[in-house]
């Protein structure tokens, strides 16, 4: 019986362990996070994306435009112009590999 008991208890730490360290899928991410301003196609079709007039990351060239280091660096700390927040940064809400399957995510809108 105290077998069977340890061996229970050691499979509920593995599993909560295991979801705790558990990161999101990117797309769930994007549609967590994202897709409210940049539309779930990444095209900024969004009320609030016209209004802040996001960047339409199904356009090849704005893809061009940005390297992976720099989209990582507006994923974590957000996006400001003329002294006004236009995106709040998530690096304390996703971890690194977070951010950067968030990119390669990004990559894959380009048409």
């Amino acid at each position: 019986m105290k077998k069977l008991l340890a061996l229970s208890t050691l499979a509920t730490v593995v599993a909560a362990a295991g979801a705790v360290g558990h990161a999101a899928p990117a797309k769930e991410n994007w549609d967590n996070l994202c897709a409210k301003c940049h539309a779930e196609d990444g095209s900024g079709s969004t009320k609030i994306g016209k209004k802040l007039k996001v960047k339409d990351y199904t356009d090849a060239n704005v893809q061009a435009s940005f390297t992976d280091e720099q989209a990582i660096k507006t994923t974590n700390d957000g996006a400001t112009k003329d002294g006004k927040d236009l995106m709040k940064g998530f690096k304390d809400e996703l971890k690194p590999d977070e951010v950067q399957a968030l990119v390669t995510y990004i990559r894959t809108l380009k048409k």
